[in-house]
């Protein structure tokens, strides 16, 4: 740990450019020091403590490496990011332009980008600004999850019967207006943390029901595995997200139940870009079968 005295945390700041370049100030540098100041001291108390790890303004007091303040956090994001980079540059590559969803699939990817830029900025350091873009963004991800699910699911992007227009654009005034007030809200009245996570949950819980769904039907209809993927991704998800229920403490002062759900993410960004593209190859076979017939 760094050293204790006022004059070192001094030292240690003006000496360590990185530390200045991320914005820490002397008052941030010795809220730093001393969260581990009295963490270690709770740790070596005797008797032992039942809980010698508190959590300091709403955070564990996590180790910061070259001035990040959750390194796991940033580089576990990072990794999202690159799955989300390697599967939009495929779906550029191996869904042909033609294909009506192949739109959709691409603004995924670009919020997927965005969401997880703004994650490692955040956990790089925490500040008010940095915590709304990540919660913004976030919150922008997921319901663009929604967002498209039932544009797949139901096909909403075909022309005939002209209802679906319809409903396609009744659809995409919904999920505006509610990303609209769920953003005024948070900014306007109250930064509420239960709302945004109970917000969150319920997108992500109605998503993944029609995913599931949709994932039996799907490998009913062709008996083929990739189509069960949705259905093995939903589960993945469940079980990555206790991760944030089951919160405690960081393992070795870097790792901590948040970073381990960012993590558990990874995996199943690669096998959903497997299926849309997967799933959008099935359908041009289909499209061609049908032509050919005519």
């Amino acid at each position: 740990m760094e050293t204790l005295s006022f004059v070192g945390v001094m030292s240690t700041l003006a000496n360590s450019l990185h530390l200045r370049l991320l914005l820490w100030t002397c008052p941030s540098n010795c809220d730093y020091t001393c969260q581990h100041i009295i963490t270690d001291r709770r740790i070596s108390s005797n008797p032992p403590l039942l809980d010698p790890v508190l959590q300091f303004h709403g955070k564990w007091p996590f180790y910061r490496v070259l001035g990040i303040q959750e390194p796991f956090s940033v580089l576990f994001s990072f990794l999202n990011f690159l799955a989300h980079r390697d599967g939009l540059s495929r779906i550029y590559n191996k869904i042909p332009a033609h294909y009506p969803l192949r739109k959709y699939y691409i603004l995924f990817g670009y919020i997927g980008l965005a969401s997880w830029v703004f994650s490692m900025i955040f956990h790089t350091r925490d500040f008010n600004l940095t915590e709304k873009l990540d919660y913004f963004a976030a919150g922008a991800s997921v319901l663009y999850g929604l967002y498209y699910t039932p544009i797949r699911i139901f096909r909403l992007d075909k022309r005939e019967p002209p209802i679906r227009q319809s409903l396609l654009r009744l659809w995409s005034i919904t999920c505006i207006l509610l990303y609209v007030g769920h953003v005024a809200y948070l900014t306007l009245w109250r930064w509420d943390y239960t709302y945004n996570m109970a917000a969150n949950v319920a997108v992500g819980v109605v998503q993944n029901i029609l995913w599931s769904w949709f994932s039996v039907k799907r490998y009913r209809e062709l008996k083929k595995r990739w189509a069960a993927l949705p259905g093995l991704i939903v589960a993945w998800i469940v079980v990555a997200m206790s991760m944030e229920l089951l919160d405690f403490p960081p393992i070795i002062g870097h790792v901590d139940a948040h970073s381990l759900w960012h993590l558990g993410t990874v995996g199943p960004t690669i096998l959903w870009y497997n299926f849309l593209i997967k799933d959008a190859e099935e359908e041009i076979k289909y499209g061609e079968r049908l032509r050919l017939k005519a």
